[in-house]
């Protein structure tokens, strides 16, 4: 066995193993976060803090609606988002209804992010307005039947969103013209799922979480498939 020098340098308590084994996938990690810490501050976004509980409850009507649309289990759902509230609310909810995370770079281009779409398979996806007409001129090319569309100040409260939603679209004019007919607004799809019914799936340690793609620096870019076990090690060695 080849000796780990580097276990001399760890800090006092700070195990040399770790046992990705005790959750057996990543939305029960979640989950156990969601019940241990729900009264304390997840993230914060201009000012506003948002707990465990808020993000749990609001992940679980979004992972309600997407449920609600017909997708089966283990259905690619892509999500092209920056750093918003709506991004690790929708990152746990496409977990915990069972479906596969498509990470797609905000940057992208209409042509990079048609070949996303089509070499992930993805049937929705979740986007910032931002973005919306970048989709639009390749969303016909694609599997994609379902969008559900976010603004910056969604999760901020009624006047301070309508405010910072008035300032990116018309002050600094963030967000260029777009038409996705059919599209639902994200705050809407929250509404419709915390009327639906949700139905926890059965993950396992080798069930696909997430599809991660490269940069694309020396080609197209290639989908890395990552595991629910890869994760979850991942999270538990940067926790220790």
């Amino acid at each position: 066995m080849t000796e780990r020098i580097w276990l001399a340098d760890y800090p006092a308590g700070v195990p040399a193993d770790i046992d990705p084994s005790q959750y057996p996938s990543l939305e029960a990690l979640l989950e156990n976060s969601f019940k241990q810490y729900a009264d304390r501050t997840a993230y914060s976004f201009m000012g506003k803090d948002i707990s465990y509980a808020e993000t749990d409850a609001q992940s679980r009507a979004l992972a309600a609606y997407l449920q609600s649309l017909g997708l089966a289990r283990g259905d690619r759902v892509a999500i092209m988002m920056p750093n918003v509230p709506q991004y690790p609310a929708t990152v746990a909810a496409i977990l915990r209804a069972g479906y596969v995370i498509v990470n797609v770079n905000p940057l992208y281009t209409a042509r990079e992010l048609e070949h996303q779409m089509k070499d992930s398979g993805a049937k929705a996806i979740v986007i910032i307005e931002n973005f919306a007409a970048t989709l639009q001129k390749c969303i016909a090319n694609t599997q994609i039947k379902h969008v559900v569309l976010a603004s910056m100040g969604d999760r901020l409260g009624g006047l301070k969103g309508m405010i910072v939603n008035f300032v990116v679209r018309k002050v600094k004019k963030l967000v260029p013209a777009f038409s996705l007919p059919g599209a639902v607004r994200y705050n809407d799809a929250i509404a419709k799922g915390q009327g639906a019914p949700f139905s926890a799936p059965q993950i396992g340690p080798d069930d696909v979480a997430v599809l991660q793609y490269t940069g694309g620096t020396t080609g197209v870019a290639k989908g890395a498939v990552l595991l629910h076990r890869n994760l979850i090690a991942n999270v538990l060695q940067s926790e220790a």
